[in-house]
């Protein structure tokens, strides 16, 4: 039972805290009274319970995790690397001689029934120890988000002879409303490079983001290296809109991505949009081409003009090829086909090869997502549909028993400009200020039911970006609200206690260097630092 499990680890605990303080009596420390329930939780946990003491992280905090618990060591020493980052102390891991220590993290794996989802955790903070319990690394990797946020920004050094950063006491208990939590990003249109995808995947994993989903290639670009296709990066990835330099991953810089994203429990999930927005594949390989018309470099933003030819073997051939040299490189369980705005395909055609192009993400272990076009098919209810634009579409998907990754444009889509006065975006489906992103119930949308639902995906186009400040501009504060309408209950969520948890942010997206939409309809708590720099401009 994991109570039995629980005391266990506090008997542990202790005991490792005594050898390690010796007999030297504690330091007595002046600490405030702090609320558990009152910080700026995002997104907000399924359950708190607060004890208004705090507990004392300072130099003499060390991490532990428990033994024989593969996998552990790793996110406790991120958590290490993130506390240094933040505070500058330096906490050892799992290390005994030679330390002082008065006061522990214990990051432990139980068996249990209390812990059903495989990201549950609970974490029992005291002025002694913080206890992390869970049955997973993911949900170990959850809980330490949690904690990172429980820091506060500044030490408390006026009321001891050295830095403390008070940590509030009690309980929470904790674990995903949604399996899959994700963030889309477009870099064909205009590529983005290995540094900006992973600076994207350290914010997004703060908020318990599980899945960046990379668009790899468009009419505008071929983003991805496929060795026994050259040409697709060669010429396909040689343009992107408005005539800059295009670019492309090699299969190195994508397993680095893959590597930094498992690093942050995230999957990757790859995306070769087609049957339509193929114009720089047919570019690079002029067999592909089934629109009639003689293929060229394309830089514009219009969609809907290009196409495979969907009854040549040859491309079949062709996508064998690139679905299996990606699957090779990415662990998720996920292949991406698009299958959007494919108007001149004819539909018969655009059915046969849906069907078809299944086949072969299923015969290399992969399970098919598609837009949701593609629930128009005869295709495995283990196929997944992502809810964009069509109702009806959404709706035939759950009457074939598919599940549904919801990212209807007017409400989830992070391209779209928060009101007529935003430097980037568009504005073809809505404009989407900060509110009417986070108040709408996925739960209920459009009338799918829950069990249909896998989860809530904010895709980011990129006709109007092309580079990592601009992404920024449109994906935050809105990214953070759909960490939560995926990660948090339904009856825990709230508009007017959602904005002042956002409002708090600012100190966190400032220090990270996030070029962050600074709504008028938040009251941001920026960051001393931050006011004295603008009083100073």
């Amino acid at each position: 039972m994991i109570k039995s499990t629980f005391f266990k680890s506090i008997l542990i605990l202790l005991f490792t805290v005594c050898i390690l303080s010796c007999t030297e009596k504690k330091e007595q420390l002046n600490l405030p009274q702090t609320d558990l329930a009152k910080q700026a939780l995002i997104p907000l946990p399924l359950k708190i319970i607060p004890t208004n003491s705090a507990f004392a992280l300072d130099q003499f905090t060390a991490i532990y995790t428990s033994p024989r618990s593969e996998g552990l060591n790793s996110v406790a020493t991120f958590l290490s690397q993130k506390i240094n980052a933040k505070t500058g102390l330096r906490l050892s891991v799992n290390t005994i001689e030679g330390e002082t220590i008065d006061r522990v993290i214990y990051i432990n794996k139980v068996d249990g029934t209390e812990l059903m989802e495989k990201e549950a955790y609970q974490l029992y903070i005291t002025k002694d120890s913080i206890i992390l319990n869970t049955k997973t690394n993911e949900g170990a990797f959850r809980g330490i988000q949690t904690l990172r946020q429980l820091i506060p920004e500044k030490s408390n050094d006026t009321l001891n002879a050295r830095s403390i950063w008070p940590i509030p006491t009690g309980k929470i208990i904790d674990q995903p409303n949604f399996e899959y939590r994700g963030a889309m990003l477009d870099v064909a249109r205009h590529f983005f490079s290995v540094e900006d995808v992973k600076k994207y995947i350290d914010l997004l994993a703060y908020y318990k983001i599980n899945a960046l989903h990379l668009h790899l290639t468009d009419d505008q670009g071929w983003r991805i290296e496929i060795k026994s296709r050259p040409k697709l990066t060669e010429v396909g990835g040689s343009t992107e809109v408005g005539g800059e330099a295009g670019g492309f991953y090699t299969q190195e810089d994508y397993k680095e991505i893959v590597a930094y994203a498992e690093e942050h429990h995230m999957m990757i999930i790859p995306e070769v949009d087609m049957p339509g927005h193929t114009n720089a594949a047919s570019v690079s390989y002029p067999f592909l081409n089934g629109n009639g018309k003689t293929p060229k470099l394309y830089e514009g933003t219009h969609v809907g003009f290009s196409t495979f030819d969907t009854r040549k073997d040859t491309v079949y051939a062709f996508i064998d090829d690139v679905v299996r040299e990606i699957s090779e490189m990415t662990p998720s369980p996920y292949f991406h086909i698009g299958g959007d705005e494919s108007h001149v395909t004819k539909k018969k055609d655009y059915i046969y090869f849906v069907e078809r192009v299944e086949k072969i993400v299923n015969k290399y272990d992969k399970q098919m997502i598609g837009w949701d076009e593609i629930a128009q098919a005869q295709i495995d209810s283990n196929s997944i549909t992502q809810f964009w634009n069509s109702k009806e579409n959404a709706t035939l998907a759950v009457k074939k028993g598919m599940k549904v990754l919801l990212s209807p444009a007017k409400k989830a889509y992070l391209d779209m400009q928060y009101d007529p006065l935003s430097k980037h975006g568009l504005h073809w489906a809505a404009y989407i200020p900060v509110d009417t992103a986070y108040v709408w119930t996925p739960e209920t949308y459009s009338g799918i039911p829950k069990e249909n639902i896998l989860g809530v995906e904010a895709p980011l186009w990129s006709e109007t970006i092309s580079n990592i400040s601009e992404l920024e501009y449109l994906a935050f504060p809105r990214a953070i609200g759909y960490s939560e309408l995926s990660w948090s209950s339904e009856e825990n969520r709230s508009w007017d206690n959602y904005k002042e948890r956002l409002a708090k942010q600012a100190p966190f997206l400032e220090r990270m260097n996030v070029n962050y939409y600074p709504s008028s309809l938040i009251d941001w708590k920026k960051s001393e630092h931050s006011i004295k720099k603008i009083k100073k401009d």
